[in-house]
């Protein structure tokens, strides 16, 4: 059995988020954000792309090196997957869904966000998921999974299920990145996807 989602830590330099009241406010505060060291070696702040109107959020753990270059994360090979599971998939359009990310910056070399900025940027995120109110959060990749939900478990043991941070939905599925190296895992990718359309009241297309 898995243990329950626990609240994340913040840092003492956190930033104060809860007096935005829009994401639009919101982001254009997280592009001028230096709470993290982060900050330093950037080309971009990606607070989002997509409007969320279909009630689902895709979370990655942080920017690539093609969405901190182009802010745009469909541009990399993964990207491309990601939106074709999207279009083709799930039959919506891209800016239908919300696609974020743990920390709003790339970290250098791309390298694994540490605890510290995670836990910093943190407050970004959750004021952006509360202003959102998506149905259904898909985490792309165990990181993700595990940063979002507090919970160290094995990708295999977080998917096949909706869980609940909160009021919210979690549905954990591979990341793009993994599935490009291991395609045979894109029949249990869409699996989840189906599950994660369901919470959100999304129909399957071709299904009456």
């Amino acid at each position: 059995m898995l243990p329950h989602p626990v609240a994340a830590e913040r840092p003492a330099g956190a930033p104060e988020t809860s007096g935005f009241s829009s994401l639009e406010a919101l982001g254009q505060a997280a592009s001028t954000c230096q709470a993290c060291k982060l900050s330093r070696n950037r080309n971009r702040v990606f607070f989002s792309a997509g409007s969320g109107s279909s009630g689902v959020l895709f979370l990655d753990e942080a920017p690539d090196p093609a969405t901190d270059s182009t802010g745009d994360p469909f541009r990399s090979p993964a990207g491309e997957l990601l939106a074709s599971i999207i279009t083709k998939g799930m039959g919506l359009q891209l800016d239908d869904v919300q696609v974020a990310s743990l920390v709003k910056c790339q970290p250098p070399a791309n390298r694994p966000p540490e605890p510290e900025e995670l836990g910093t940027c943190r407050a970004w995120l959750d004021r952006q998921i509360e202003l959102l109110d998506p149905k259904v959060i898909v985490t792309l990749g165990r990181p993700a999974a595990t940063a979002l939900l507090g919970i160290e478990a094995p990708l295999g043991r977080l998917r096949g299920q909706v869980h609940q941070l909160g009021a919210r939905k979690v549905v954990a599925t591979y990341h793009p990145d993994y599935l490009l190296r291991s395609p045979q895992d894109k029949k249990s990718t869409w699996q989840d996807i189906q599950l994660a359309m369901g919470a959100a009241g999304i129909p399957i297309p071709g299904r009456g």
